[in-house]
């Protein structure tokens, strides 16, 4: 899992297709409760997500809300924005459609 510091307040996080994609997470989680910066999670890799990636994602989005920190997703195939719309969680998260857009729009917010 590729981490980019982008800078002091944002890193950017190149997913991969499971099963990396749930160690993936574990590490995000865990790391996310250290840092300090908003993350952008690229799912440019990433295929399929379960339920499990889901309840992960959803752990992950309330440490950050805690934090006062955002939480953006971008890259995401068809398919996996199938699952989003599906579950309802297009509401739920922020979406971009890619990492630059995704930088651009935490970056105007600030």
């Amino acid at each position: 899992m590729p981490v980019e510091k982008w800078s002091d307040t944002v890193s950017v996080v190149h997913l991969a297709d499971d099963p990396q994609f749930t160690e993936d997470l574990l590490t995000i989680e865990e790391s996310a409760s250290v840092g300090k910066s908003d993350v952008v999670l690229d799912f440019a890799a990433v295929h399929y997500v379960n339920s499990s990636n889901i309840a992960r994602l959803l752990k992950l989005r309330k440490q950050m809300n805690l934090s006062e920190r955002r939480l953006v997703l971008c890259g995401l195939s068809t398919e996996v924005w199938g699952t989003f719309l599906v579950t309802g969680l297009d509401k739920v998260f922020e979406f971009s459609d890619n990492v630059p857009t995704a930088l651009a729009t935490l970056q105007m917010a600030s």
